[in-house]
């Protein structure tokens, strides 16, 4: 498969997060990669016990406005863990995690991170070199669950991992998954974003741009994925199916799903959450 252009910057991260002593330092080197959420210390860096905490606050807000189940007894994929913001948070409410994420170097950090907050016995780490396929077996997990991670990946790629979640969910299990759609802001970054993933193809700036937090967050941006889409191409096999929005945003108004709205949502994304037939 040819190399997307949009993993150029997880790339980048990856191999920063090798360089670093620690989880910590990742975080204070690259944080920004893997969080949605300002929260910073003292001096102005956020700490890695700061950046778990954003995660485990998420963690406990989509748990109870999704309904998703939890206890010991029952298992969680996430797709797109990062270096372990919210699967440390996951890692004590589920006996067991599965981490999934492009980048074997995220995937050592979330351990460690996990090791550090949360409870490392119950974590297993996935990774996704090709962008789309899950090495998990079918039927296995009770949650799959994944957040600001499908819009980063090639619109195919997406589409991929949406199938993937609901094959690896046990008949009766839930998805919870997150995705970015057009608002009118789009005008100007989604050609903006084109731009910059073309200036990656080029070997002097790729470095330097996908260390660039403003560069970084328009050029990853690399679908919108209407809910209708996503319906057509799943919602056969979902039923219970919650669309939530921002209450910013009119309803999308999609047969056979449930208008849902929840003030966490941006008004750029939505959710699919449903129970797997």
């Amino acid at each position: 498969m040819a190399r997307r252009k949009q993993h150029v910057p997880w790339r980048a991260a990856g191999t920063t997060s090798e360089k670093q002593s620690s989880a910590d330092d990742v975080v204070r080197e690259t944080g920004w990669v893997f969080n949605n959420v300002t929260a910073w210390t003292a001096d102005g860096h956020l700490g890695l016990s700061e950046f778990v905490e954003t995660g485990d606050r998420e963690v406990k807000a989509f748990m109870h406005a999704f309904g998703l189940d939890r206890g010991a007894h029952l298992s969680l994929v996430e797709i797109g863990a990062g270096i372990g913001r919210m699967t440390a948070g996951f890692s004590r409410e589920y006996g067991k995690v599965v981490a999934c994420d492009l980048d074997p170097a995220f995937l050592e950090r979330c351990r460690e991170t996990v090791a550090q907050f949360g409870k490392p016995s119950r974590l297993q780490t996935v990774p996704v070199p090709d962008g789309r396929t899950l090495n998990i077996e079918d039927d296995s997990a009770d949650v799959v669950f994944s957040y600001i991670t499908l819009q980063h990946c090639h619109h195919d790629d997406a589409l991929a991992l949406t199938h993937e979640a609901v094959r690896v969910a046990r008949s009766g299990g839930q998805v919870a998954l997150n995705y970015r759609t057009w608002v009118g802001a789009d005008a100007m970054l989604w050609p903006a974003g084109k731009i910059v993933r073309m200036m990656w193809r080029v070997p002097g700036l790729r470095r330097l741009l996908a260390n660039r937090r403003a560069a970084t967050r328009i050029g990853w941006q690399a679908n919108r994925l209407a809910p209708a889409l996503v319906i057509a191409a799943v919602g056969d096999k979902l039923s219970d199916v919650r669309i939530f929005r921002s209450p910013t945003r009119r309803s999308f108004e999609l047969d056979g799903t449930t208008d849902a709205e929840f003030d966490g949502v941006n008004r750029s994304h939505w959710w699919l959450v449903g129970v797997v037939r």
